[in-house]
Order: structure tokens, then sequence, then C-alpha cells
């Protein structure tokens, strides 16, 4: 596995995209290779940015693949406060829009990558029959949350009274990783943050289960990979999704 110091040096072209009123920030990785396998669009996960993958668009590079990524709304360098979710679809309708952008770029098959929460983006745009895709892999996918009574209870209520109010997302920093260079770059990177609102919490939650209901009708090519360990999205889903799908 590549190091710290590897992802330093994958520096991405980051550009700023108009979508609407918003702006979302697309990573193309140079250097790509000549006559590529396919092309590769990574998501990221709940409270960081595409910044942190350098070390995976690396490995894909030297594997025959062309890398883009970008940053959710809320997230990284994209507009948006940090955490939030402005409309319902809003995370499947600005994916819709960065594939575009990147079919208008580059021909052959596309693969959607996502890790956690972008696994999770990533399966619903799947689930809704998004076009100009050709096989998705889904990285620990939040297709189910740790959550207690307590955290049931305000997720039942909060988002219907104030589906805007943000608060920390309960991440604790030992979870990321067990390699604590990897920790320590996760805590001193400016870029990341800690703040979810109860809309999103809540649109995980309800999306995220409903992803699993719908395994058993799924058609997309998937590679599906998860720690049966994991302290940040509930394994049991994956598996439950993985015995569901056909």
């Amino acid at each position: 596995m590549s190091s710290i110091a590897d992802q330093a040096a994958q520096k991405p072209l980051i550009t700023q995209l108009d979508h609407g009123e918003q702006t979302l920030a697309f990573y193309a990785w140079p250097q790509p290779p000549q006559n590529p396998r396919a092309a590769v669009l990574l998501l990221h996960g709940l409270g960081e940015h595409m910044g942190r993958y350098g070390h995976v668009a690396s490995a894909l590079q030297a594997a025959g693949y062309v890398v883009f990524g970008y940053d959710h709304h809320g997230h990284g360098l994209s507009s948006g406060v940090k955490g939030s979710l402005p409309e319902n679809n809003q995370l499947v309708d600005d994916l819709h829009f960065v594939i575009a952008h990147v079919r208008s770029q580059v021909t052959g098959p596309l693969v959607l990558m996502g890790h956690s929460m972008g696994g999770l983006i990533a399966a619903r745009a799947v689930a809704q029959s998004l076009p100009h895709i050709d096989a998705l892999v889904m990285s620990s996918p939040a297709l189910g949350a740790q959550t207690n009574v307590i955290q049931k209870f305000l997720l039942a209520t909060l988002p219907k009274l104030f589906p805007h109010l943000r608060v920390d997302n309960g991440v604790k920093t030992t979870w990321v990783a067990r390699d604590a260079q990897v920790v320590r770059a996760y805590v001193e990177d400016p870029l990341v943050h800690r703040q979810i609102s109860a809309g999103l919490a809540a649109w995980i939650l309800k999306e995220g289960a409903q992803t699993v209901g719908q395994a058993s009708a799924w058609t997309m090519p998937t590679l599906l990979l998860y720690a049966g360990q994991d302290q940040l999205v509930l394994p049991q889903a994956s598996a439950e999704f993985a015995r569901l799908a056909p």
C-alpha cells in the first residue's frame, strides 16, 4: 500500500464545475495510461475530500485506469455548508452531473468506485438506473449505521423539525484506520470536517436500508468490499446485501 508521502506526490488537476448555484471541485489525475482499460470515478466518504485519495488514484493508474473524482456538496473544496443536504436528492443529482462531465472527456467503460457514504451515493444512483455506467465498486458502503436508542429517536424526529441542524458526526478518529500515521493525517487535514445535518443523517439511514432492500433485483456488475469489524458503518448491512444480490 502507498504511504502518506506517496499520496502527497499525487497532485491532481482541480477545476471548479458550475452546477446550478453551486460549484463542485473536480479532480483529474495527471499522466493517464495509454489505451486505458476504463475510466474510474471516485466518490469519497463523509466529512473528508477527494484529496485524500491520491494513493488510490496512483494504484488504479498503475493498473491501467484513468482516474477522476470530486468533492461532494459541503465537502472539501466544493461549495455548500459543511455536512449539509439542501435537497433530498442533492448528492445523487451531483453525481449525475459529474458523470456527464466525465463522459464529455472520455469514451469506453466507466466504473463508479465509492467509499463509505460515497459507496451509498453511487449505489443510489445505480438503483435509479443511472445511464453510462458499466460497473460499480463499493468500499465499506454506508448501507447501515451503528445507532443507539437515543440516536434512533432523534433521527426519527429532528429531520422533520430541523433538517438543517448540524451536529458533530460522532466519528472517533481511531475508527478511521489502524495505521497511526493515517489517523494523524486525517486529524491534521484542514479540509476534513466533523459536521453532519439531521437531514443528511436521515438520508443515509433511509437510502442505505432501501439499497439493501433492492439487492435481490440488482443487475449492475458490482464488487463489494467491506471490513467485518468496521465501526464507521454497519458491516452486517453489506453482508445482507451480498446475501440477497444475484
